[in-house]
């Protein structure tokens, strides 16, 4: 295990004088591997590497210059020792240990993928993650915690196989070549047979939802959309805590980490396996099921429910598959701070988050964001947060699960609302206090935003801007 090393990141291509052909096939290499630990340490065994269809990312910006993710991956050339591609991703794995299971000591085995480029020879790549567990003040550096050398000439290391497609793969939206867009896949699970026409149907209402939200609106000639008709065995995905279980595709089930409306899969090999038959940069997937809930890691995938328990809330649907998208196409932090959470240390005291919308600084001169304030906003930034925070209280005491819970929670929405639309910060950057799960000490871009309460709102100027770095990075 090596010392902790600082990465730097720049927009950068590979080694000048040097093009994608010189190190790279046409196709796409898949490391599958297991990631072992618990709270504070990590162990990684190469499972297993294929060759799958065509790479579908950019082939110029192959190095990442944006500095998110919990982990990061980085593949050199054996024989030169250049760095021909680089990738921030974030894991189930990474979460779990922020629980209190990993807290008590317990251990646990994770699937996990990294993809690049098809090497034309040798490689050798270095996995990192971030060292959350630091002294207060200290960066979350990234600290290499295995290395492995790949030979994509050796048959018995690499999988070759051309696996044939097990559902159909359709195109939802279609805007050109695989390497200059943005390449988002749709799987749906707890989809029967007899739900495909269902599906088809959520496929094409979730594309046009994410779409109308700014700024994906303006940018949706830059992405393809595609998707999978996964189908299951039985309607619907397991519900834990009801002692409902469902035999489905991809082994989607709420309550994941103990949160009722988290929805998370651990079936990483099989979702790889399905995904791969199709090109994709973002995994989505959709569930059949009625309970509110979702989740999103970044770049591993995204989930949202697909049904309402009752008439008049459909939008929900919408705030949660957006909301959730943000988390897992461009590292965005959940902003909200008064839901309940299982995770006990996600944010560690004293450590600046790497999520380019949540931060523990109050002073303009370090804010992260400090080039979108306007020289006459104060920081902190000054909001209605105890009159908020009194609504917020009530509306968490409601049961989620009652019968009668949408109709008492209208009012306290609307009153919520009323406080989140005041002219005086509508469209304005800050510092505005209560995100990242927690009430004091952590701050927000915006008063209001697609990733800190449930409504309508876009995502505010600085998660907007994260979120068009990353469709740079893909399509130039």
């Amino acid at each position: 295990m090596k010392n902790i090393m600082f990465l730097l990141f720049m927009f950068a291509s590979i080694s000048p004088g040097q093009t994608y052909e010189s190190y790279y096939t046409g196709s796409t290499m898949r490391v599958d591997y297991n990631h072992t630990g618990t709270k504070g340490r990590d162990q990684i065994t190469i499972d297993k590497v294929y060759e799958e269809g065509p790479w579908p990312g950019s082939r110029i910006n192959l190095l990442d210059t944006l500095n998110l993710g919990d982990s990061f991956v980085k593949v050199s050339d054996l024989r030169t020792n250049a760095l021909i591609y680089s990738r921030g991703y974030s894991t189930f794995f990474g979460e779990w240990q922020t629980t209190d299971e990993a807290a008590n000591g317990i251990w646990k085995t994770c699937q996990e993928t990294v993809r690049f480029p098809f090497p034309r020879r040798k490689v050798i790549v270095d996995f990192y993650r971030r060292d959350k567990f630091v002294a207060p003040g200290e960066k979350m550096a990234f600290r290499q915690i295995f290395s492995a050398v790949i030979d994509p000439n050796d048959p018995t290391a690499v999988n070759l196989e051309k696996r044939a497609k097990t559902f159909n793969v359709f195109n939802v939206i279609n805007n050109g070549s695989l390497n200059e867009k943005v390449d988002i896949l749709i799987l749906g699970d707890g989809y029967a047979k007899d739900d495909m026409e269902k599906f088809r149907k959520d496929v094409k209402h979730f594309s046009e939802t994410l779409f109308s939200y700014k700024p994906f609106k303006k940018h949706k000639n830059d992405f393809n959309v595609r998707a999978v008709e996964v189908i299951s065995a039985e309607s619907g995905i397991d519900r834990p805590d009801k002692n409902i279980w469902k035999n489905t595709a991809l082994g989607t089930m709420y309550n994941a980490f103990g949160s009722a409306r988290y929805i998370l899969t651990e079936d990483n090999r099989n979702i790889r396996d399905i995904a791969g038959t199709a090109s994709y940069d973002f995994i989505a997937i959709l569930v059949n099921d009625n309970r509110y809930g979702g989740g999103g890691i970044f770049n591993l995938y995204t989930t949202s429910f697909t049904q309402t328990a009752g008439s008049g809330q459909e939008w929900e649907m919408d705030y949660v598959f957006v909301h959730e998208f943000g988390h897992c196409f461009a590292g965005l932090g959940d902003e909200y701070y008064s839901s309940q959470i299982s995770y006990i240390d996600f944010y560690p005291k004293g450590i600046e988050p790497w999520e380019p919308n949540v931060t523990r600084t109050n002073t303009k001169e370090t804010l992260k964001w400090r080039n979108f304030v306007s020289n006459n906003t104060a920081i902190p930034t000054p909001w209605r947060k105890i009159e908020y925070d009194s609504i917020e209280a009530l509306r968490n005491n409601l049961d989620r699960l009652a019968e009668d819970y949408y109709d008492k929670r209208e009012n306290l929405l609307k009153n919520s609302k009323e406080i989140l639309e005041d002219p005086a910060w509508s469209g304005k950057v800050g510092a505005f206090e209560g995100s990242g799960y927690t009430h004091r000490g952590m701050y927000r871009p915006a008063i209001d935003c697609k990733m800190f309460s449930l409504g309508s709102a876009d995502f505010d100027p600085v998660c907007a801007a994260a979120i068009e770095e990353m469709i740079m990075m893909y399509t130039k």
